[in-house]
């Protein structure tokens, strides 16, 4: 497999949701799947290699796809949970010194927060959470400095909030 095929997947499918992801819903909840391949492949497997790093996260990525599809409720629940996670964790890591041992319980506290605002304020937090999401996968697969993948995640994650926002006002207004 050639090195430079999982970062351009990555920065495919986060641009995707990024500006897609409360249209393309089942996108969004595929690639969170996608992601926890990645991030959790290591801990199941001892140096996975990486065919089976993309195998792991590309099950995930379509059992992901199929709660949207099947179980909405559920699989929006399970993608704010793991989104309000991410989101709490990387504040923590940013502003908060010596948080490696408040890891977990930032993750599950988050990860609550998430699963609730994305099943009360579905439509709006589903645009923030995919903005962010999509920010992150992009990021994630570019080589900058953290100051730089820091101001290029702000960007894109104000850039696909506006998107969305814009394309959901103007879907709004036409419908209703």
């Amino acid at each position: 497999m050639n090195p430079n095929t999982v970062p351009i997947v990555g920065i495919v499918i986060g641009a995707l949701v990024l500006l897609f992801g409360r249209r393309l819903f089942w996108l969004f909840v595929a690639a969170i799947g996608f992601w926890i391949g990645f991030q959790f492949t290591p801990y199941l497997v001892q140096h996975p290699p990486e065919w089976v790093t993309l195998a792991v996260a590309v099950v995930l990525g379509i059992i992901g796809a199929v709660l949207a599809l099947v179980l909405q409720k559920v699989a929006i629940a399970i993608a704010g949970f793991f989104v309000g996670g991410r989101i709490a964790t990387a504040l923590m890591a940013t502003f908060v010194t010596g948080y490696t041992h408040d890891h977990g319980i930032a993750f599950i506290i988050g990860g609550i927060i998430g699963a609730i605002l994305l099943l009360v304020l579905f439509d709006w937090a589903l645009i923030v959470f995919s903005a962010i999401a999509g920010a992150d996968l992009i990021t994630s697969n570019l080589h900058v400095p953290p100051k730089g993948a820091a101001i290029i995640f702000i960007a894109l994650a104000l850039i696909g909030i506006f998107v969305q926002a814009a394309m959901f006002s103007r879907r709004r207004n036409v419908v209703g």
